[in-house]
């Protein structure tokens, strides 16, 4: 947060420095700013909140439900893929709630609930193997931003554990 808050650097960079999307180098900065003021890390509460949304949110993916995935969508949410996850979708950045849970209905068959760089998020592995990690953006019970990493050299440095099977 020092590099952000203090010489102006974007997030953008400070990830590409450290290795992590720009979302987790966001929340990271924002957790350095809460224990620096001396507040606590965000409530098990609001925790288990978003575990919630995002365990809905593959649900109604597996499920096809397209409404249901409007419900947990923020109307503006935006879907990132790196350029190689993009090649398993519709191609480059989506916005919109019907966009992106039209792009999600009926998949994630094999991924499950992961911490992904410290924030929520799902793995797909395909034959054991990592092939998709995607972190979400989640606040005020909704998804703002979904962000999908398919590249092998970013898959390497991703820090993860499966929370759902």
């Amino acid at each position: 947060f020092v590099l952000h808050d203090m010489f102006d650097l974007p997030f953008d960079e400070i990830a590409a420095i450290i290795g992590r999307s720009s979302v987790a180098t966001r929340q990271l900065a924002s957790r350095a700013r809460r224990r620096v003021q001396g507040t606590d890390e965000t409530p098990d509460v609001d925790f288990e909140r978003k575990r919630m949304i995002a365990e809905a949110f593959l649900a109604a993916s597996r499920r096809g439900d397209l409404e249901a995935l409007v419900a947990v969508l923020a109307p503006d949410v935006v879907f990132r893929p790196d350029a190689t996850a993009a090649q398993f979708g519709r191609g480059g950045e989506l916005r919109g709630a019907h966009e992106v849970a039209e792009l999600f209905k009926g998949r994630a068959q094999t991924a499950v609930t992961a911490l992904v760089d410290g924030e929520l998020g799902y793995i797909v592995r395909v034959a054991g193997e990592i092939r998709v990690v995607v972190a979400l953006t989640i606040a005020d019970g909704k998804i703002l931003a979904i962000d999908a990493f398919a590249d092998p050299d970013h898959l390497a440095r991703v820090d993860y554990s499966v929370l759902s099977h």
